[in-house]
């Protein structure tokens, strides 16, 4: 599998999506998150993940735009939280996202979390935004196979991804393959397991097998699964060691024995008994 932090993946809707990128959950809004797009960018990432909830899509977007980088070579995404879902409610808490990042368009906007009885409505509203080209792709995060199946029969078009926690001990092999075989791209988040698990005896053997960090060895599973992944980090060195996995590839065999380690273990939310 030939990857590298230039690759990218071809969504449904023919847009382009950076296999790695930045997460910014919990990191404080101002300097901090200034400085890990900042470094992030720099180091070569092209994809940066923020939302409402996150409280720092000010500092995303002017990181972005202080730059240098060319608008059109990053992609930023940022969601819809769950207190503007709804057609109306939806269409200007994008644009209350869009005017704090500061940014003509959203690459990619999803609706944070499947929220019961309103969010047919909110995708109504994605899809007017998408039509509008004010968001290049739409798309849900935390969706089952089970929310996933209601939106298709609802909705014209699929979502061009689906964000979900993904790591070797939530290893949802059932929603991988569903994804794949509706044109979905999945997307890690918390594909550390927020760094909880990293000591575990196999992540360390094969770290050192490999002469790599346990958390490289994660995110390299997820990238040979086919994932976006968004690691997230403040840390310069952090965010430059979560970057150094494209110069090697792990074993059919070790693989196999990271899928094992599934024990549907969440980190985060868990929408399983959503209705």
């Amino acid at each position: 599998m030939s990857l590298s932090l230039e690759s990218r993946v071809t969504l449904n809707d023919g847009s382009h999506m950076p296999v790695l990128g930045l997460g910014v959950w919990q990191a404080a809004a101002g300097k901090e998150t200034r400085k890990g797009v900042e470094v992030a960018l720099e180091v070569g990432y092209r994809l940066i993940d923020t939302a409402k909830l996150y409280g720092n899509e000010r500092d995303v977007g002017a990181a972005v735009r202080e730059s240098g980088v060319p608008r059109e070579e990053v992609f930023v995404t940022t969601k819809l939280w769950n207190s503007d879902h709804g057609y109306e409610a939806a269409l200007k808490a994008f644009e209350k996202s869009r005017h704090d990042l500061g940014l003509d368009y959203i690459d990619l906007y999803l609706i944070h979390w499947p929220v019961p009885g309103l969010r047919h409505d909110s995708w109504k509203a994605l899809l007017k935004l998408h039509d509008q080209g004010l968001a290049r792709s739409i798309g849900v995060s935390n969706y089952t196979i089970r929310h996933l199946e209601e939106l298709l029969t609802a909705a014209p078009a699929p979502p061009s991804v689906n964000q979900v926690e993904f790591h070797p001990f939530l290893f949802q092999q059932d929603l991988l393959a569903f994804c794949k075989e509706h044109g979905i791209q999945l997307e890690a988040y918390s594909p550390l397991a927020r760094g909880r698990r990293l000591k575990h005896p196999v992540i360390t053997e094969l770290a050192a097998k490999y002469a790599r960090t346990p958390a490289q060895i994660m995110i390299r599973w997820s990238l040979q699964h086919g994932l976006v992944v968004i690691p997230k980090s403040v840390r310069p060195e952090r965010i430059r060691e979560n970057a150094a996995v494209f110069d090697f590839e792990l074993r059919r065999e070790d693989i196999a024995r990271l899928d094992g380690l599934d024990e549907r273990a969440h980190v985060a939310w868990n929408p399983d008994d959503l209705p």
